[in-house]
């Protein structure tokens, strides 16, 4: 969280703007289609990036699909992940978050502006609804973000389990799947530390739904979980 800090100190005379134009948008969204408060949203991540001294490494944008209409399965490192995106994706995606920090301020307003989802983890009729929101946004044309484990890792570039459940939302709706590999984004946020960080992250080439038909969720969950760690593994030994 001190980093966090020492983006908003370094530009201080910004950041009250940024906040206000944050929020006017978050309270007229029907003057704001999604690409305008996508945009701005980037604006606003890369001045944060260059302010707290963190560097992206984009690899494989050409993996993105062309069309809209699909799903991202990233590794969940910690607080700083999604903003790896804001970044480097072109593309505006809703990312689901965890109810705990919904409506916390900002972060709300965040959420608004993307079209995020909210879970309760602990809400598994709830989760499911959720899924089925998911599914049904992704058929119309929405891209969507959600993390697998169900919970930051908390142990830098390890991976936790990856659920199945969580690949109901790209099977409903019939669409690609991209896995996204996240390395040192941990380092952000969770660490205390303001030292200059270089996050990575590799977007994957897709899985489209004629290769996972007739595969499980948990079947899923694993050949991406296992694309993953090869791709962190295989960059972790470079280093």
């Amino acid at each position: 969280m001190r980093r966090i800090a020492y983006m908003i100190l370094r530009r201080f005379y910004l950041a009250p703007i940024y906040f206000f134009r944050i929020w006017w948008y978050s309270w007229h969204l029907d003057r704001y289609d999604a690409e305008k408060c996508y945009k701005l949203l980037r604006e606003l991540t890369i001045l944060a990036n260059r302010s707290g001294k963190v560097t992206i490494e984009a690899h494989g944008t050409e993996n993105i699909p062309k069309e809209d209409g699909f799903v991202f399965f990233p590794n969940h490192q910690g607080l700083y992940d999604v903003l790896a995106f804001l970044e480097s994706c072109p593309r505006p995606f809703r990312p689901v978050m965890k109810k705990e920090v919904c409506n916390v301020i900002l972060v709300k307003q965040v959420r608004l502006l993307m079209r995020g989802f909210c879970m309760d983890r602990e809400d598994i009729r709830g989760s499911i609804k959720v899924i089925g929101e998911m599914a049904e946004a992704v058929k119309n044309g929405d891209n969507c973000l959600i993390f697998p484990e169900g919970t930051r890792s908390r142990n830098g570039n390890q991976l936790l389990e990856f659920k199945g459940g969580s690949f109901k939302c790209a099977m409903k709706a019939k669409a690609p799947i991209v896995p996204v590999a996240l390395i040192d984004s941990y380092q952000a946020f969770d660490t205390g530390s303001v030292k200059p960080v270089t996050v990575q992250i590799h977007y994957l080439p897709p899985i489209l739904y004629e290769s996972y038909c007739g595969m499980k969720t948990t079947e899923i969950a694993q050949l991406v979980r296992s694309r993953i760690q090869q791709t962190i593994d295989r960059e972790k030994e470079r280093q």
